[in-house]
């Protein structure tokens, strides 16, 4: 039987990723005529149709589907492998790509990079920002190595590890009456219109969770794609919103926000770095959470 190479699973698995020849072959660096030759072969190879092809569209078959998963956890461990190799000789060094939630990375790296790449000059961090379902969705096959993300995270074969814990804040218009308030119980905020992230986002899951213990309700009219703009809808007047404190204070540095902790109990956010389970590269990623925890130390807030 002809040996399935890794060419031919990274090819499916970029078909798998844009359902389009073209654009497959774009991403591979190779012709669309030599993508579609070593797919066929690969099929040739497993007996079966992997893809249906049509004019105007690619589907993958049942048998597709599968293979593409597996094909997407042989490449993951070649590249741990190959990292482990490259790290053998020092730690931290060669090419690593890191997730970030965009309502932490903004924040919590511009502290912690510094020291990473003074202790660590070889070291290639390349960096991804996006919602957590999608960094999730990397770190299974393969495309990054680790992800900071809030915890704890429902998804079996990663492992974790807590960076920082992490208070909420009020941010209020400056007329609001909870300003002339040195702390904000959760009972204060029944009745209050709050402004949330859109779907999504793990902040808007943890905001949604303070809603329903306070009583406050949620506008139904409104979703935000980002912290700045939750922000300036409050300086508008149009409600309030709940800010990550690390983030706070650089958010709402104009003056335009009033902000206000918590009473006890304070809600909170645990952050961590989250991984592949097995990973070779296990030993660099709990010094970069070291260099992360350090750099949230820094953070204001």
């Amino acid at each position: 039987m002809t040996a399935i190479t890794l060419r031919q699973l990274r090819y499916l698995v970029a078909l798998a990723d844009t359902l389009h020849f073209g654009r497959a072959a774009a991403a591979c660096h190779v012709s669309q005529p030599s993508l579609s030759a070593q797919i066929q072969q690969l099929e040739s190879i497993l007996g079966t149709a992997l893809v249906e092809r049509t004019k105007h569209r690619v589907l993958l078959t049942p048998a597709g589907t599968d293979t593409v998963r597996r094909a997407r956890d042989v490449l993951a461990a070649v590249g741990d492998m190959s990292q482990m190799a490259r790290a053998a000789g020092q730690p931290l060094c060669g090419a690593l790509r890191l997730g970030v939630i965009p309502t932490i990375g903004p924040y919590l790296l511009p502290r912690a990079l510094p020291g990473l790449r003074r202790d660590y000059p070889t070291l290639r961090l390349y960096l991804r920002e996006d919602l957590t379902g999608r960094l999730l969705d990397r770190l299974r096959s393969g495309d990054l190595d680790a992800a900071v993300l809030a915890l704890p995270v429902a998804e079996p074969g990663l492992e974790t590890v807590d960076l920082f814990e992490e208070p909420f804040l009020v941010a209020l218009p400056q007329n609001h009456p909870l300003t002339e308030r040195a702390a904000v119980r959760q009972s204060d905020l029944s009745g209050e219109v709050l402004l949330l992230l859109e779907d999504g986002h793990c902040f808007r899951d943890q905001a949604l969770d303070v809603c329903r213990l306070s009583g406050a309700r949620e506008d139904p009219g409104f979703a935000a794609t980002s912290l700045p703009t939750l922000v300036e809808m409050v300086a508008g007047g149009l409600g309030l919103t709940l800010l990550p404190a690390r983030a706070a204070p650089l958010l709402t540095a104009a003056g335009q926000v009033v902000l206000r902790p918590f009473a006890a109990p304070v809600p909170v956010r645990r952050v961590g770095l989250a991984w592949r389970r097995g990973s070779a590269r296990e030993a660099d990623l709990h010094r970069l959470a070291g260099h992360l925890a350090e750099g949230a130390r820094a953070c204001p807030g």
